[in-house]
Parts: C-alpha cells; sequence; structure tokens
C-alpha cells in the first residue's frame, strides 16, 4: 500500500490566467485533490516554495516574470526545492521550449487542454516519484546492482538517480558525456547502462556502438532515456544495439517495468 494518495497531494499551482487556473482547479478536484494553491507568478511561487515545499508544482509555460524552464531550473538549484516534481501544463509544442523542461526531470508534460485520465496518470506518477515503496523490484538484487548514468545535463542525472535511488539502486557512477562515460565503462565493470542520447563529445548513438563493437560486450543492458523526436534518428537507435528506449520525460512505473525486463 501506498503511504501516500492523490487526496493527500499537496499541490502548488502556477497559472497567470484566472480562467486557465480554475479549470485546472477543478480538474484535480475531479481526481480527489483536495490541497491546492493558486499562484499567478514566479517569483510569488518560489518564495511560498521556500516556507512549504510542496509535494507537487504544475505550472504554465510563460508566466509575468519568467518561464517554466526559469522556475523548474531555480527549483532544481535549491537544495531546499530540488526534490520536488514539477508537471507542465501547456499549449507549448517546439521542441527547443519544451526540451530544456524535460531535460530538468519532470514527472509530466500535459496540454491545453488535457484530459483528465492524462492527469489522473501524471498524478500516479507523482506518488510513483515521492513514494519508493511502491517502486520495490523483486528477483533483483537491487544493492549489489552497478549502474552508469550519462547525460550532459546535472539536473537530468540528479533526477535519473533519483528515481533509481527510489528504486533501491544506489551504486550509481555518473558521467556527463560519451566519452567519459566510454573511458569509465573500459575500466570497470557495470550491469546496466542508462543514458542521454543528445550529448557533446559523444552522443548516446556512439557510446551504444562503442560498447557493442569496439568493447564487444553485447550482454550490459543500455537504456536510452531520451527527448529525441526524429524518426530517422531513434530508428537508427533502436538497431544499434539499445536494450530498451524511454521518452524524457518518464515515469517511475515506467523506468520499472523497463528494468524488470532489460535486467532479466
Amino acid at each position: 500500500m501506498a503511504a501516500i494518495d492523490i487526496t493527500h497531494l499537496s499541490i502548488l499551482l502556477v497559472e497567470p490566467s484566472p480562467t486557465q487556473l480554475k479549470l485546472i482547479q477543478r480538474s484535480l478536484a475531479e481526481a480527489g485533490v483536495d490541497h491546492v494553491e493558486g499562484l499567478s507568478n514566479g517569483t510569488e511561487a518560489l518564495a511560498v516554495m521556500e516556507q512549504f515545499p510542496p509535494d507537487l508544482v504544475i505550472s504554465a509555460m510563460y508566466l509575468p516574470d519568467m518561464t517554466a524552464t526559469e522556475l523548474v531550473l531555480s527549483m532544481r538549484h535549491n537544495p531546499t526545492l530540488q526534490a520536488v516534481p514539477f508537471m507542465l501544463i501547456s499549449s507549448e509544442t517546439h521542441f527547443d521550449a519544451l526540451d530544456p523542461i524535460r531535460q530538468a526531470g519532470v514527472v509530466a508534460i500535459l496540454p491545453k487542454p488535457f484530459n483528465q485520465q492524462d492527469l489522473q496518470r501524471a498524478l500516479r506518477a507523482t506518488i510513483e516519484f515521492l513514494d519508493p515503496q511502491e517502486l520495490e523490484l523483486t528477483h533483483i538484487d537491487l544493492e549489489d546492482l552497478r549502474v552508469l548514468v550519462v547525460d550532459d545535463s546535472s539536473t537530468a542525472r540528479t533526477h535519473i538517480k533519483r528515481v533509481l535511488n527510489n528504486l533501491g539502486i544506489v551504486n550509481i557512477t555518473t558521467a556527463q558525456n560519451g566519452r567519459d562515460a566510454a573511458e569509465v565503462f573500459a575500466n570497470s565493470s557495470y550491469d546496466l547502462i542508462v543514458t542521454d542520447l543528445n550529448m557533446p563529445e559523444m552522443d548516446g548513438l556512439q557510446l551504444v556502438e562503442y560498447v557493442r563493437r569496439q568493447l564487444g560486450d553485447e550482454s550490459v543492458p543500455i537504456l536510452m532515456v531520451t527527448s529525441e523526436q526524429d524518426a530517422t534518428r531513434l530508428a537508427n537507435v533502436e538497431q544499434s544495439g539499445v536494450s530498451a528506449m524511454c521518452d524524457k520525460p518518464f515515469e517511475p512505473q515506467s523506468i520499472k517495468e523497463t528494468l524488470v525486463r532489460v535486467l532479466r
């Protein structure tokens, strides 16, 4: 049983439009959320969070004083707020605008308008993130599992590490690009590689090819976590030897199911 349920979530909703604020509050109430505080700008939201960290922050993309990207990055650089889950609700669709949000580690990105099913799913992802006991993996010796996490974004690395820690995986090494990861992997033994695709020096695809072709290691599972939208590039990644692929943002439950599959 989860120690937290949706009715117990404390949510801070940052939305400059009074109409949208009421609509989202109504949808959250229909989902069973009882505690929602609404604010209209990022500065005030950060001040409130400092005093009373919520269980979840939901924000529009464009606020009067900052963007959601600036808001979530401010949270991720604040020790008090860096672990607070973040959800974006926005009509923005451009990759360049959304990718920094994905890289910062969010539980969900919902469109405007969103449907109630998507909201419920995002709230469940929040519960799974907050409540590690919901994420236990059985039949796998997690304490001895050695994982290499590769991502050029420090916030993304932190987010991935936190999700893996919640699963019970504690033996984690990080690298900020494929070249560093290749050097680390060549000199050590790992049971799993979790890597981003788009990185400087050596990207995730080149890292996979290095491990599979140059080192000849066909057995270590490689999980590619990416926000890439290009279908051709994704097809090349799938054929390169990855064990599984996962979108950013990812749900903890999705990661759990993927790990069960690839580690077996």
